[in-house]
């Protein structure tokens, strides 16, 4: 089998899987039609330039930019409300007694002296040359300037500025007031960049066509991909200036003609590449700069990959996997991401129109098939991926240890089969031979001996031998197998061309992907299964020809999925411009050997409500201590030594019913963990997470305490 994941196996290009959106100089495929608009755009295109001009100031990884406010890195000190309002009010009444003192006289005249020494002396007296209104401005003047100073001397005693800038300006503060830039060289709705290089006519149809309301997000995004390409040479400026003029906002368009997904449930950023996940909760335990900032997450995050741990009903499909799927589906669209999601049929990841290719294992209505092998023609690279999705769970998890003799098993038999068939075992085919069953045996020794290969005839004989001696796996390998050879999964993993296999070779082009596991029945199966798509994705992604596009795996529930090899290829997709997101409901359901190094190879860790305390225990070891501040306060009672001090004491105590005390705090710095075990089981409120992140760069965020509801 031969497919490259963009056909089916018999040529036919009925439904291709979709290539990279770009300024085609010849279509690799008729585009689908494009579907309606989601929403109608606005007549005046208003939305849009609003939204494109909006600042999105650079900010700490995960903080959500659009519209972002920035703040200080170190808490300011703040005066309690309470003494705030205490105090401005005695600065008041303070400045109040001292201007009637003045006013009457109490504290004599001394404060009429500078207008006795600055004002000439035809100004005062009734009979003065401005008259007695003149005077009388004079004179109320001066007393205004006195009424005046005493008013700053009490604003600075009282800090009014304070009182004002916390009390009263947030109220005519509008909520992420966005201001647009309107300067024509910082306008993004100008295309200046375009303008640079010579694409002026280009520029001013797609000005034209963003001031009309005809451009959408993601066209934006998709057409910016597609000058990128102009950029690095991918493409020719005529080649991408024709498209732009020929077709507008609708450019370079996805091979499926779709311009948005059916339906957003999220709050997307193709400018930034983000999606929001929630808030930040303005907790005393979360960085000063973050607290009340939107939490986000895009590709230069999801790239380091991201483990997630919370019981069933803590919210991993619903608010981490659903948005990163809708986020990376939208990507895909741009042109800037491959994405493949796994999960169990019915788990909520989306409609099927939002993928280019659904596949439904174990449904015989699914229109696409998956390949058992991956899309490669190397039997030995065919063993190492298939051993890695049957036996890998039972490898030894402890460093140093592989699955190189279930390769070895599958290696000897897939090699003789693909030289005298041309092609792969279809599951029985392959079960038969682990089994050893004596009539394929056979035919395949004496198809190797007529086609003359001794050197495969060599391997056939070495299996043989093998089978049935102590330690010998392929007994185990026919079992795993035989949890494929149902009724259940008839039709499906075919490899004789009947079938429209798809590959997870297709990484190469912008594709959004949907597989359906069949958790009902066939949990082991299911486990089998998500296993071997990860596999593929980790040895497809190192491979790939253009690392510039985004690869996604997100797996919905990775129960028994973690193993040493799967560990060891998680540590490599960054190098490929790639990652995993993987949930899963407790670390028991990863070996006690593994954990460790799966929370080390994901820079993006998220532990969810509900956790328990030896889950809890991972994840504060991974996320390690800090050094704080401590006070310890110690209350002493104070003896009095005197007649009247006694005697004050005993009014004191009278009066608060408490000893009189003195306070004494002691600070020290101590270091403690940034979450304890014990927080993470019962602190962390239901619908919130604990969130640490690393992006691509190697910048991080400190555990995040997250409101995914916000």
């Amino acid at each position: 089998m031969d497919s490259d994941g963009t056909q089916d196996p018999r040529g036919t290009h009925a439904s291709p899987v979709p290539r990279p959106a770009g300024p085609p100089e010849v279509p690799a495929m008729p585009p689908r039609p494009p579907r309606a608009p989601v929403t109608p755009p606005l007549p005046d295109g208003s939305a849009f330039l609003a939204w494109l001009r909006a600042p999105r100031p650079d900010a700490a990884p995960g903080v959500w930019r659009f519209g972002h406010r920035p703040r200080p890195a170190e808490e300011p000190e703040e005066i309690p409300t309470r003494q705030l309002l205490s105090g401005a009010l005695i600065a008041f009444l303070v400045g109040w007694l001292i201007w009637s003192l003045l006013q009457n006289g109490y504290l004599g005249t001394w404060w009429w002296v500078p207008f006795d020494l600055i004002v000439p002396d035809a100004w005062r007296g009734g009979d003065s040359d401005l008259g007695e209104t003149g005077t009388f401005i004079v004179y109320q003047g001066y007393e205004l300037l006195v009424a005046l100073a005493i008013m700053v001397g009490a604003a600075r005693l009282g800090r009014w500025g304070e009182l004002w800038r916390r009390f009263v300006t947030p109220r005519f503060r509008r909520p992420e007031a966005q201001e647009a830039r309107t300067a024509p060289e910082d306008d993004p709705a100008q295309w200046n960049e375009l303008r640079a290089a010579g694409a002026v006519d280009a520029a001013e149809r797609l000005a034209a066509e963003a001031r009309s309301g005809l451009m959408r997000d993601v066209d934006h995004a998709r057409i910016m991909r597609a000058w990128q390409g102009v950029r690095t040479g991918r493409h020719s400026l005529a080649t991408f200036s024709g498209a732009v003029l020929k077709d507008g906002a609708a450019a370079c368009l996805h091979p499926s003609g779709e311009r948005d997904l059916p339906a957003r449930l999220a709050r997307h950023d193709l400018v930034t590449g983000q999606v929001r996940l929630g808030t930040t909760v303005d907790d005393a335990r979360n960085p000063y700069g973050y607290r009340g900032t939107g939490l986000a997450l895009g590709p230069d995050l999801l790239g380091t990959s991201l483990v997630a741990v919370g019981p069933a009903g803590s919210g991993k499909t619903g608010t981490v996997v659903r948005p990163l799927a809708e986020s990376l589906c939208l990507h895909a669209l741009a042109g800037r991401a491959a994405v493949v999601v796994v999960g169990a049929a019915g788990a909520g990841l989306g409609p099927a129109d939002a993928y280019d290719v659904v596949v439904r294992i174990g449904n015989q209505e699914s229109e696409y098939d998956l390949d058992l092998y991956g899309g490669t023609t190397d039997p030995d690279e065919a063993a190492a991926v298939l051993a890695e999705a049957l036996v890998g769970d039972l490898a030894d998890p402890h460093p140093g240890s592989d699955s190189r003799r279930s390769t070895t098993v599958l290696a000897q038999l897939l090699g003789p089969f693909r030289a005298v068939h041309g092609r792969f075992p279809s599951v029985p085919e392959l079960r038969q031979l682990l089994d050893g069953a004596p009539g394929p045996f056979t035919a395949l020794r004496r198809g190797l001996q007529e086609a003359g290969q001794e050197s495969l005839l060599r391997e056939l004989d070495a299996r043989e031998r093998q089978m049935g001696q102590p330690g010998d796996v392929g007994g185990v390998l026919g079992d795993r197998v035989a949890l494929l050879d149902r009724p259940a999964f008839t039709g499906f993993f075919d490899t004789s061309g009947q079938s429209r296999p798809f590959t997870l070779k297709a990484l190469d082009h912008p594709v959004r992907v949907r597989i359906d596991l069949p958790q009902r029945g066939h949990a082991d199966a299911s486990r089998m299964l998500a296993r071997l798509v990860l596999a593929q994705f980790t040895a497809s992604v190192a491979v790939r020809e253009d690392r510039s596009l985004f690869a996604c795996l997100l797996l919905d529930d990775a129960t028994g999925v973690v193993t040493p090899e799967a560990v060891r290829g998680i540590q490599r997709l960054r190098s490929g411009n790639a990652g995993v997101v993987l949930t899963l409901r407790s670390l028991d359901d990863v070996a006690r050997p593994l954990r460790g190094p799966l929370l080390g190879a994901t820079g993006c860790r998220m532990a969810l409500s509900g956790l328990t305390p030896w889950d809890g225990q991972d994840f504060a070891e991974v996320w390690g201590k800090e050094w704080t501040e401590a006070r310890d306060v110690t209350d002493r009672q104070i003896i009095a030594e005197t007649p009247a001090g006694k005697a004050v004491h005993m009014l004191r105590r009278v009066i608060t019913g408490k000893a009189p005390t003195a306070r004494a705090v002691t600070v020290r710095q101590v270091e403690r963990e940034r979450w304890s075990a014990s927080e993470l089981a019962h602190a962390v409120p239901a619908g919130h997470a604990v969130l640490s992140l690393t992006d691509v760069k190697g910048e991080h965020a400190p555990p995040l305490l997250v409101d995914l509801r916000g």
